[in-house]
């Protein structure tokens, strides 16, 4: 198969990348970064998001089987990065999948996205899941309660403010 990864030079794409890799299939990767060197010794083609050139981006994706979809921002960062805009682009992306005959989708969302939530986050990624649905793409919707690995940044972060707590508990 052909299958768009987003982000396959970032954390969880990285990964997700490399077991397509070793399964045979033909990885391509769409990316803010497309001067971040590649972990995968060119095997993988790089491709930039161009949200702001919907038919680039479409004809990135023509011939692609399935997109893995990795997109999202982290934190609300105006005006650099934000929910709003990761919400956006992300429907940019659907589309442009959609108008290039992609037959699959497998998107990495969040768990307990909701609409109602207080949180820009969680609404978000409701909001995406429910416009990804009325694509009428076959998709799948992965809702993981944390992704941790050897470079992530959350499991990581915890465990050095609990050894750090530590530290300053024995003082």
């Amino acid at each position: 198969m052909r299958i768009a990864v987003t982000g396959a030079f970032g954390f969880s794409g990285k990964y997700i990348a490399r077991r397509l890799l070793a399964l045979q299939h033909e990885v391509i990767t769409l990316t803010n970064s497309p001067q971040r060197p590649n972990p995968f010794s060119g095997s993988i083609k790089t491709f930039p998001y161009n949200f702001f050139k919907p038919h680039e981006l479409e004809k990135s994706l023509r011939g692609i089987d399935a997109l893995i979809n990795t997109y999202w921002v982290r934190f609300d960062n105006p005006p650099h990065f934000t929910f709003a805009q990761a919400l956006a682009n992300s429907k940019v992306l659907f589309d442009a999948a959609k108008r290039a005959d992609v037959s699959r989708v497998v998107h990495i969302s969040i768990t307990n996205p909701d609409r109602k939530s207080h949180l820009p986050y969680f609404r978000g990624k409701a909001e995406l899941e429910d416009y990804l649905k009325r694509t009428g793409i076959s998709c799948a919707i992965l809702r993981p309660a944390v992704l941790f690995g050897k470079e992530d940044i959350l499991i990581n972060n915890i465990a050095w403010a609990l050894r750090a707590f530590a530290r300053v508990r024995h003082l």
